[in-house]
């Protein structure tokens, strides 16, 4: 059994979020990632006007359709967004003028746009009023994951109590500067026996020694994902992505051609089995859960 990554925006120069993915080049990606050890993975589809996400939903859903190998490949959907927090530094890079509350007629939109393969879905717990939409994914069958969210414990809490069982890349879509001890990362540490806690394991997005303390608390409920965007697979360099210029450095992280900013991660699993091995001292019993069991048993997909 190979890789699961629960979180792929695109891959081996494709880019999952741009309106004319062809049935070529996603074919191309999936080869791409079969190469690299992946036997899985949940297509990522994040914030944009509902038009373009429901739009770029559907074309995902009739490409894998029509094959096989793109069947096989992507087990699944992960939406992210748009419900999610507005502010600088939760939000990412997510576009603040696509970001809303939460909405159960624009879920349900996207859910029908995704006929069925919407496996997880990520909000901010604080931007739905009385939890309903999460609720509602719960009723549907989805795994509700927070990110890009300043919970407060008791939203947290509150959102467990609704379905809320994941957090999605813990560690990011946060701010540099925040409170020291009560910020989302502690809150969601300390309501781990509760939520699957999904990571990014480049050393960058979360530097190895927090990375390691993590791990340790998170425990059988860790996972490790990759968050890859198209230039994934590529390896160093720069490279042209749709209309982007994105600089890969040698870390795998990707940024703008000036350096000024992270656009996400170039990383593979391959890569990211070589840092847990070297740089955080994993077992490869340990790595294995992380990379191929848990992201699996997070979702409900059997090993």
């Amino acid at each position: 059994m190979g890789y699961f990554d629960i979180q792929v925006n695109g891959y081996g120069g494709v880019d999952y979020n741009q309106d004319d993915l062809s049935a070529e080049d996603l074919h191309r990606s999936c080869q791409h990632l079969r190469a690299d050890g992946v036997t899985g993975i949940l297509a990522t589809i994040v914030t944009e006007a509902p038009d373009k996400m429901i739009g770029r939903l559907q074309r995902l859903v009739a490409l894998r359709e029509a094959d096989p190998l793109v069947r096989e490949m992507i087990a699944g959907l992960h939406v992210e967004g748009p419900f999610l927090s507005p502010k600088d530094g939760f939000r990412g890079a997510h576009p603040a003028d696509a970001i809303c509350h939460a909405d159960e007629n624009l879920a349900a939109r996207l859910l029908e746009a995704g006929a069925g393969l919407i496996r997880i879905f990520t909000l901010a717990p604080e931007h739905d009023a009385d939890y309903r939409v999460t609720r509602f994914l719960k009723k549907e069958g989805v795994v509700i994951a927070a990110g890009h969210t300043d919970a407060t414990l008791d939203n947290l809490r509150a959102a467990i109590d609704s379905g809320l069982t994941m957090m999605t890349h813990l560690g990011n879509g946060c701010p540099m500067v925040q409170h020291r001890h009560d910020n989302i990362v502690q809150r969601a540490l300390s309501l781990r026996k509760h939520l699957w806690l999904s990571f990014i394991a480049d050393g960058v997005h979360i530097p190895y020694p927090a990375l390691r303390n993590y791990l340790d608390l998170a425990g059988e409920k860790a996972l490790v994902t990759t968050d890859a965007m198209a230039a994934a697979g590529l390896g160093p360099g720069t490279h042209r992505i749709s209309r982007w210029t994105v600089l890969v450095k040698e870390d795998l992280a990707a940024w703008a051609p000036d350096g000024s900013h992270l656009l996400g991660s170039a990383m593979s699993m391959p890569r990211v089995v070589q840092n847990l091995e070297r740089e955080v001292g994993l077992s490869s019993e340990k790595i294995k859960a992380l990379t191929t069991d848990t992201p699996r048993q997070a979702i409900g997909i059997p090993s």
